[in-house]
């Protein structure tokens, strides 16, 4: 991947990648960061599939790995780390990666998930949604 797909791959997911990072932070995600995360997926425009396949196939593989790491308490992440870390990620997620990334999601979200389906009820309740009941 040139420098130019890199810049246009970051212009494209970046804001959302940072936005929805906090899902994997220590911390409950605040009234403030679940806001956050509504207004750049709006942003994108993105439908409810996919925003799925960003969480499970994009983000948590990498973001998963912060979770699992011994190295202590964090809070926030060195966003220009993390950034180079889900580009980088991304450069390589062919057909077959993708694959073994859908295979192995439930184990890669499993911490993230309770509060990725409560973005999802927020987000369609933003949207006039009917959330699943």
């Amino acid at each position: 991947m040139h420098e130019q797909e890199i810049e246009t791959l970051i212009a494209r997911r970046g804001a959302l990648w940072l936005a929805l990072s906090t899902l994997w932070l220590e911390r409950e995600p605040r009234e403030a960061d679940y806001a956050r995360m509504i207004r750049e997926i709006d942003a994108s425009e993105l439908t409810l599939k996919q925003l799925e396949w960003i969480y499970r196939l994009e983000m948590s593989p990498v973001m998963a790995r912060y979770q699992l790491s011994m190295a202590g308490e964090w809070r926030a992440f060195d966003e220009t780390v993390l950034l180079t870390r889900l580009v980088h990620h991304n450069r390589r997620l062919g057909p077959v990666r993708k694959s073994v990334c859908s295979l192995f999601s439930g184990l890669t979200t499993m911490m993230s998930r309770p509060r990725f389906d409560q973005l999802i009820m927020r987000l369609m309740v933003s949207r006039g949604e009917r959330p699943p009941g």
